[in-house]
């Protein structure tokens, strides 16, 4: 059941991701060390067959590839899945339905995968927009995002299926809206793999590239073919069979996520000893400010080396080299109240530079600028609440420009957002 919530709410993301008005849409997968397993009980050797199994499975959402699991190395690795455990839960159920929830250190799995010479691929990946039509007893059917007003137990259970899968690959893969699943003309079109026709329809959606699949039934066994729109991709049909609809989404989400980590994983022999992360501060107004920021995040004691790269109104980008995990180095970031950092739903919020650059030609209001001299938000809705509420796996928008992206793809570890607050605001709330 918890399982099936932290997919609704990864899907209504997605939904929330279509609503914006660029195109350019690779984000950050901040869930990606995080996995819930099935285990027998909280026995000493059923929670470690629990490691095992978890530590498994963000072996291949991190290498891109199945095949990690047979590279030489790796049981022993699995064997000592606890040592790379951060924190765990047991979830007791009372149908003997028993669930493991773990969190793994980035930089030790990382690591650890670099140690068997195994591929890393980092958390920021791009965004597939999949167009897919499902052909089966004669009728056919888009495969849309979550409607609740849409009552289609079959179309359901399609998009659970294909987003159960993209979730245990950690791919990012979006859905179009229901408001697409009554034009059957557009539906010949994706059957038809007429790229051009649907490019159209997803203008206005939040996408890297796109993928259009006709799914169908012969017999007992299922079929999958679909082409690439994007990217500089190869045009031409790819295809997988199965005999049932789980394993045909497992071997087309397993298909696109490794052609995805060919193009940007690091090899093993390339994961540095010393971690690096870029952080955003926003809020950053005066030279002062950029002092003050530089010097907050050198003068922490797991901070090796940190500059600015880049610099953008009242945004500013340092590359921070650390050493020990993600974590700790967020631990002693909280210590300073100066650094707030902001929730995926802020982040996700937050305008890319073409959108601002939208904003400021249009004759619209001008926006409201938040009140701290931070960063002015966008109204939260209810529904994105209760997507940025799912703790273990969320998407979350990459704030880059096409230039950039690239790049991006190849950064190992997700960008970290914080608010800068004046020592002067802190104090005046503390004398209030």
């Amino acid at each position: 059941m918890y399982a099936a919530q932290i997919i609704r709410r990864s899907v209504r993301l997605f939904g929330l991701l279509a609503l914006l008005a660029t195109p350019a849409a690779a984000v950050t997968v901040t869930g990606l060390y995080s996995v819930e397993v099935p285990v027998e009980s909280s026995q000493p050797k059923d929670l470690k067959q629990g490691y095992a199994d978890g530590l498994s499975r963000v072996f291949v959402r991190v290498s891109g590839t199945r095949d990690v699991l047979d590279n030489e190395g790796v049981g022993a690795l699995l064997d000592d899945a606890e040592s790379l455990l951060q924190s765990y839960q047991f979830l007791r159920s009372d149908k003997d339905e028993h669930r493991l929830r773990m969190s793994f250190g980035a930089v030790g799995v990382n690591r650890a995968l670099a140690s068997v010479d195994a591929p890393v691929w980092g958390a920021n990946r791009p965004l597939t927009l999949a167009w897919i039509a499902v052909e089966d007893s004669g009728r056919r059917t888009l495969v849309h995002a979550d409607d609740e007003e849409d009552g289609s137990s079959d179309d359901d259970e399609w998009r659970q299926i294909f987003e159960d899968a993209a979730v245990d690959r950690g791919l990012p893969v979006s859905l179009p809206p229901a408001d697409f699943r009554q034009d059957r003309e557009l539906l010949s079109d994706i059957w038809g793999q007429f790229t051009s026709s649907v490019r159209s329809a997803s203008e206005d959606l939040e996408h890297d590239l796109m993928s259009l699949v006709r799914v169908s039934r012969s017999g007992s066994e299922w079929r999958a073919g679909w082409v690439f729109d994007g990217m500089g991709l190869d045009s031409t049909e790819q295809s997988v069979t199965a005999d049932n609809r789980e394993d045909l989404a497992a071997r087309v989400i397993g298909r696109w996520a490794e052609m995805f980590a060919d193009r940007y994983a690091v090899a093993g022999s390339d994961v540095e000893e010393s971690p690096q992360v870029d952080i955003v501060v926003h809020g950053v107004a005066s030279l002062t400010d950029y002092a003050e920021v530089s010097g907050v995040l050198k003068n922490l004691s797991p901070v090796l080396e940190a500059g600015a790269t880049q610099a953008r109104e009242d945004q500013l980008k340092l590359r921070v080299v650390f050493s020990g995990e993600m974590e700790q180095l967020k631990q002693y970031i909280a210590l300073d109240p100066r650094l707030e950092p902001l929730s995926d739903a802020e982040v996700s919020r937050i305008p890319s530079d073409d959108e601002r650059e939208v904003a400021e030609g249009s004759n619209d209001e001008p926006a409201a600028e938040a009140p701290d001299g931070g960063v002015a938000l966008a109204e939260d809705s209810a529904e994105n609440g209760n997507a940025s509420a799912n703790p273990l796996f969320v998407y979350q928008p990459l704030l880059v420009d096409e230039e950039e992206s690239e790049q991006a793809f190849e950064s190992l570890y997700q960008v970290l957002h914080y608010r800068w607050q004046p020592a002067s605001i802190i104090e005046s709330e503390n004398e209030e």
